[in-house]
């Protein structure tokens, strides 16, 4: 093939795309002043330049090159570092818009634009990078979804999260294939699903699965970037995770039809605040070689170093609109051709930064609050970074979900005794505190008590501190602050007294989160009680560190047949589930309160008791009939009765008085590990609530 056969091509779509005869490959660059595209055929690599340049984007139309090709960019332009720009033609490039990557990145000095031995990023490297790096492929685009209707659009008030790992959630099980465990096919394949569904959770949401970048610091360590938080490329699944890496798109794509056909949405964490490149002294991969300028935040006045509010090394720059419209089109891409149903943001605050910081109204937010397509997926921030103003629980527009980490934090004080009821109510009625504001509804706080960082719920009832001596940095990595409680001894024990308080922890936690208003996200493997042995920074672990063991004993059974009724009854009574957030104010029309605040004597909470620090029994009292749903179902108008004590001991707790009913059914007790579901008892009743324990009971005529 010669260079006279490449033709003018046009300048969308971006990226390489077949139409069946040849491939147009297009790429955005402002400052560039030439691009050639490098085709690989093993070693062999044929360059040809992209003769056309329209509105800042390169492109050239390729015949007879087809799916399967490899190719990768060498970028020319200024090698001037103290303006922002660092082009270096002898780096290969990947393309931003590549659907499919295939090989590993090598860390070798070849890989960094400047001489890596000098220390000196104003340096400029000649050697080539392409030994070095992953090609980018190109992919037939065309799937049978096989009647598949795409995205399953789950109401918010009817969705319980269930985060994962591709890899460490079937690696150890015994049902899946061995060849397929710790793959796309492994996680789609049926004792995966049988088990997710089976919980009665709605969603998965699935770590970082896009190309990432393996740390050189962590491999010379013998550790790995296990979480996937250093991602490369925004439009193409990891081929690591494919048990057949040629077809690792199709294999992912076949994983959603089946999570899908399971009764499951799939939500994907997504990672667009930074990339793999890292600081001025990071290695040259894509984005820094194609226009450096464009895609990172760099300092005004020194525009050599990058602004880092990720702690990455970079920082994404959503305020230029090519690079928006790169986000904004990798979130479509992977909703509509991959009938993803869901995003989490992390280190969302970022992406809504402009020159004063977060801002409600950035370009980026008003992108997407007019795309048809993004605004009718779920939408979940995390909303903070380490940048100035960076914490913005509550921030987020109408529309988006946040993670709420007042929830987890204010459950975990509460059930170690260090929070009292005035702390924990706005956390069980929705977080009005920090959502209630224009017209946002309780579905917005998304409640966690565990998630990837940190403790499992397991570790928090076990360890007072963290241990995370197997990551290499002698215990120094990690948060020391994890308001845990280890019930008197670290780590495992043989005292029975101890165990069962622990059991009887998880209980409780499992039984707040799913309980409470909001949008609970459960960690996988908590609903049976997993480990990581302390370790509470387990990022660097691709091992049974962090791999879901599926060896379960008597109390890991029993703690997930537990998990599975809390989350059956949050979907049997509606109330538990409101989409309006909890007030306690009275409503005229309906002449009912929609949460009645109880103490221990059955009576509705007094001001000075909400005062009291030393507070820690209360009853929640929910009345069916504040539920303004139109035409109801069975158990919407159901009132229930949530009983919470965080003290040691017992407590007599009178059961409310009411002209609803005449006896309240006991649905929970934490206490109980089958939950002993059944009894009832009269109204004015005194129950025995024993210390450290949740209760759930509704009325009966």
């Amino acid at each position: 093939m010669s260079e006279q056969t490449v033709g003018e091509g046009l300048p969308f779509p971006l990226g390489a795309s077949w139409d069946g005869n040849g491939t147009n490959f297009a790429l955005f660059s402002a400052h560039a002043t030439k691009v050639e595209i490098c085709l690989f055929d093993g070693d062999q690599e044929r360059r040809y330049e992209l003769p056309e340049y329209t509105d800042e984007i390169f492109h050239g139309y390729l015949p007879d090159v087809g799916p399967g090709c490899f190719y990768g960019y060498r970028v020319h332009g200024p090698y001037e570092p103290e303006n922002g720009h660092r082009f270096n033609p002898n780096k290969l490039l990947l393309d931003p818009y590549a659907r499919a990557h295939a090989g590993e990145m090598k860390w070798d000095p070849a890989v960094f634009g400047y001489t890596m031995e000098s220390g000196d990023d104003r340096t400029f490297d000649t050697r080539d990078s392409a030994p070095f790096v992953p090609k980018c492929v190109v992919v037939d685009p065309n799937y049978d979804w096989k009647g598949e209707p795409g995205r399953r659009n789950t109401p918010w008030d009817q969705t319980v999260i269930y985060e994962a790992h591709v890899k460490g959630f079937s690696k150890l099980h015994p049902g899946v294939p061995e060849h397929l465990r710790g793959t796309y096919a492994g996680f789609g394949s049926q004792p995966i699903i049988d088990h997710i569904a089976a919980l009665g959770v709605s969603a998965v949401e699935l770590l970082p699965i896009h190309t990432f970048i393996n740390d050189d610091n962590l491999l010379d360590k013998g550790l790995t970037n296990y979480w996937g938080y250093n991602t490369i490329g925004f439009f193409a699944p990891d081929p690591r995770y494919a048990s057949d890496v040629p077809n690792s798109l199709r294999e992912f794509k076949e994983m959603v039809a089946r999570l899908h056909s399971g009764g499951l949405e799939v939500i994907l964490d997504v990672v667009y605040n930074h990339t793999a490149e890292g600081s001025e002294l990071g290695p040259t991969l894509s984005f820094k070689g194609i226009d450096n300028a464009s895609y990172y935040r760099l300092l005004p006045d020194k525009k050599r170093y990058y602004i880092n509010d990720t702690g990455t090394g970079n920082t994404v720059n959503l305020s230029n609109p090519r690079v928006i419209q790169m986000v904004a089109d990798s979130l479509r891409y992977w909703s509509n051709e991959m009938h993803i149903d869901g995003f989490r943001f992390d280190l969302g605050t970022i992406l809504a930064r402009e020159v004063y910081g977060f801002d409600e109204q950035s370009g980026f937010l008003k992108a997407v609050d007019q795309d048809p397509v993004l605004t009718s997926v779920k939408l979940i921030a995390e909303p903070w970074d380490i940048g100035p103003g960076g914490y913005q629980v509550g921030g987020f527009p109408p529309g988006w979900a946040e993670w709420n980490d007042k929830f987890r934090d204010t459950a975990r004080d509460y059930w170690r005794g260090e929070a009292d009821v005035a702390a924990i109510v706005p956390r069980l009625s929705g977080s009005g505190d920090l959502f209630n504001h224009q017209g946002r509804r309780a579905w917005a706080s998304v409640n966690f008590v565990t998630a990837h960082d940190g403790f499992t719920l397991h570790d928090w009832a076990s360890y007072n501190d963290k241990h995370n001596e197997a990551n290499g940095e002698d215990n120094r990595d990690g948060s020391s602050s994890n308001r845990s409680w280890n019930c008197g001894v670290e780590g495992p024990t043989d005292d029975e007294t101890i165990l069962a308080l622990r059991e009887r922890q998880k209980r409780n936690m499992l039984a707040t989160l799913v309980l409470s208003q909001g949008t609970p996200m459960l960690l996988a493997g908590d609903e049976f009680g997993r480990t990581q042995q302390g370790n509470n920074n387990a990022y660097c672990q691709d091992s049974e560190i962090s791999w879901v063991h599926w060896e379960l004993n008597d109390d890991a059974k029993d703690l997930l047949s537990f998990t599975k009724r809390l989350i059956e009854l949050r979907k049997t009574y509606p109330t538990l589930r409101r989409s309006r957030f909890l007030t306690g104010q009275h409503d005229p029309e309906l002449d009912v309160c929609d949460v009645v605040w109880i103490n221990a004597n059955g009576t509705p909470m007094q001001d000075e008791q909400w005062h009291d620090t030393n507070m820690k029994s209360f009853g929640m009292l929910l009345d069916g009939r504040a539920q303004k749903t139109g035409i109801r179902k069975h158990g919407e108008e159901e009132t229930v009765l949530l009983v919470m004590n965080s003290f040691d001991g017992v407590v007599d707790f009178t059961l409310p008085d009411t002209p609803l009913g005449t006896k309240w059914s006991l649905l929970i007790d934490s206490n109980i590990p089958d939950g002993a579901p059944g009894a009832e008892f009269p109204c004015g009743a005194m129950y025995q609530v024993t210390g450290r324990s949740l209760l759930l009971f509704t009325l009966r005529a």
